[in-house]
């Protein structure tokens, strides 16, 4: 498995590390040993709105060649959407086995035409501004769409990684991770078309 992380200007970062913290623990099963990751970016840094910087140690890669592509969200989506740089750079993914986002990331998705009669998802916040995109908007935490998987608002990030954890290997391997992270809740609100 191979697994490209989309970050940009304007991220919200717990969107970004909530999903990474839990799947970078695909390695420890049988079933995903191997897998592996790449922070993907259009300039070799990026920052948040308050100022936290990252590197990126591929910029503009060519996004067909993962299995996994993630978009986290954060106001800079907004902006975005509409960068057709970025946009023609994420359409490059449009084989890609599973397309993933969380918050309003899926305005880049819909942006890029993965959502086209698709039901998707978003922050509760950006409801309306996903409409134009989708099919339907689904008011849930998680919405699974053929290969295009949604999720809401920032904390909904660590969800839809144990999601994509039980997907990839199986619940066992998604009780581990709870436990290893301390995390007590159970997923709610999972759509599947």
């Amino acid at each position: 498995m191979r697994i490209g992380f989309v970050v940009f200007n304007g991220i919200t970062f717990l969107d970004f590390i909530g999903f990474y913290d839990v799947v970078n623990r695909l390695n420890w099963f049988e079933e995903t040993k191997g897998t592996t990751w790449d922070i993907c970016g259009l300039s070799e840094e990026i920052s948040d709105e308050s100022g936290l910087t990252i590197k990126v140690n591929r910029i503009k890669p060519d996004l067909s060649e993962y299995d996994l592509l993630f978009v986290p969200g954060g106001m800079g989506t907004r902006k975005l959407r509409f960068d057709e740089e970025c946009i023609s750079w994420l359409r490059q993914a449009g084989q890609v086995q599973y397309i993933v986002s969380v918050c309003t990331g899926s305005l880049l998705l819909g942006a890029a035409g993965f959502l086209k009669n698709k039901k998707a998802t978003t922050h509760p916040n950006a409801y309306e501004l996903l409409e134009p995109y989708c099919k339907e908007v689904v008011k849930a935490r998680i919405v699974r769409d053929g290969n295009v998987i949604t999720a809401g608002g920032v904390s909904t990030s660590i969800d839809l990684a144990l999601y994509i954890v039980e997907l990839l290997v199986n619940k066992g391997a998604v009780e581990i991770i709870k436990k290893q992270i301390d995390y007590p809740y159970e997923r709610q609100g999972m759509i599947e078309v």
